[in-house]
């Protein structure tokens, strides 16, 4: 079952979130997860805040990094991401020129290193007799 996907708009979400340090660097992103807060906890939510500071660059760069990182996060986190959490994804200056499916591998690694990457059972073809 795939998850939905909501964001992470106010700053007190996202300092709760680097608050509690579980995160993971990786060539491409920086991760950062922390449990639902009580009143936003659902069961099948997963908010995403994006961040990008300026040391990547001016606005233009800022922003396309930006939307590449929201696109990965689209494609990898409603099928491999723990719902009930809160992630803030962070943009480094190897966003932009990263290729992105190397940014893929870079987020699915960074969620297994902060223990949220979902068990998904494999699923095996049964043989016709």
């Amino acid at each position: 079952m795939a998850a939905r996907l909501d964001r992470l708009k106010k700053r007190a979400d996202f300092l709760r979130v680097a608050a509690l340090r579980r995160k993971w660097a990786a060539p491409g992103l920086i991760l950062q997860a922390a449990p639902a807060s009580g009143t936003d906890l659902q069961a099948d939510s997963i908010r995403v805040g994006f961040t990008v500071s300026k040391k990547v660059g001016n606005s233009v760069c800022r922003n396309r990094a930006r939307r590449r990182l929201r696109e990965a996060v689209a494609q990898v986190f409603p099928a491999h991401a723990v719902a009930g959490l809160d992630y803030v994804v962070i943009g480094r200056k190897e966003t932009l020129e990263r290729p992105y499916s190397l940014l893929l591998q870079d987020l699915l690694a960074a969620l297994k290193r902060v223990g949220a990457l979902q068990k998904v059972a494999p699923v095996t073809e049964q043989a016709e007799t």
